[in-house]
């Protein structure tokens, strides 16, 4: 008992250790996408240089993970939590890198003269973030059903991301010369969709945890289960 109570404690300490991280990843990509609202060059280098941050946290928590396997030898439901865990641990990083690339394009753009589509930008953070908080929250509490749903947003940042290219399209014919420039918001677009889709990534890790089973689950409900 004492051994699967230090096992039990361990995890429990990784999944905190996860929240912080994703805490990180909220607050970057939140920050790049205001950044580039107020075309904030210095807080977008701030934002972009804190990425490294992220990456230490994320090599430390993969290396918790390896070393509790390593040491404790754990099984069944511990050792998918472990599992998922070195997965969802990549999709936060990944995340980060996505915020960081939005960063940049902030600091590529400066002040040039060249209109933002920054409203529909900046509802798909909210959402993708949004999606984010809520699918940790998921993971951790092993909440199937929250894990089910959350993807089914993913519809709505895609809307979003279309509006933003069929409006920086329009930039580009309008005015040839922003072609450049415009592509570098086509890339703030596709992180954040990226982002929506690395959160989908997470719920299936929940409902692997939970079950045991391991597949895409856009369109799915509890009842497509068989638990």
């Amino acid at each position: 008992m004492p051994l699967r109570n230090t096992l039990t404690r361990q995890i429990g300490q990784i999944q905190d250790e996860l929240l912080v991280l994703g805490s990180m990843v909220e607050h970057a990509a939140l920050g790049a996408v205001d950044a580039l609202k107020r075309r904030d060059v210095k807080a977008a280098k701030a934002i972009f240089e804190e990425d490294q941050q992220i990456n230490e946290k994320r090599f430390a928590i993969e290396n918790a993970i390896l070393i509790l396997m390593a040491t404790q030898q754990p099984m069944a439901h511990d050792l998918r939590q472990l599992a998922a865990m070195l997965e969802v641990n990549t999709e936060l990083e990944r995340i980060g890198d996505y915020a960081k690339g939005i960063a940049k394009v902030t600091m590529l753009l400066g002040d040039a003269d060249i209109p933002i589509p920054i409203q529909e930008i900046d509802q798909m953070a909210q959402l993708a973030v949004s999606m984010l908080h809520r699918a940790l929250g998921a993971f951790v509490a092993e909440d199937v059903a929250t894990a089910l749903e959350i993807p089914k947003e993913d519809d709505k940042v895609d809307e979003l991301y279309n509006v933003v290219y069929r409006l920086v399209v329009q930039t580009m014919i309008s005015n040839p010369e922003t072609i450049d420039l415009a592509n570098l918001l086509m890339w703030v677009a596709h992180n954040l969709e990226r982002m929506a889709d690395r959160v989908t990534n997470i719920c299936e890790r929940t409902v692997f945890c939970a079950t045991g089973e391991l597949f895409e689950v856009n369109g799915m409900d509890e009842d497509d289960l068989n638990v």
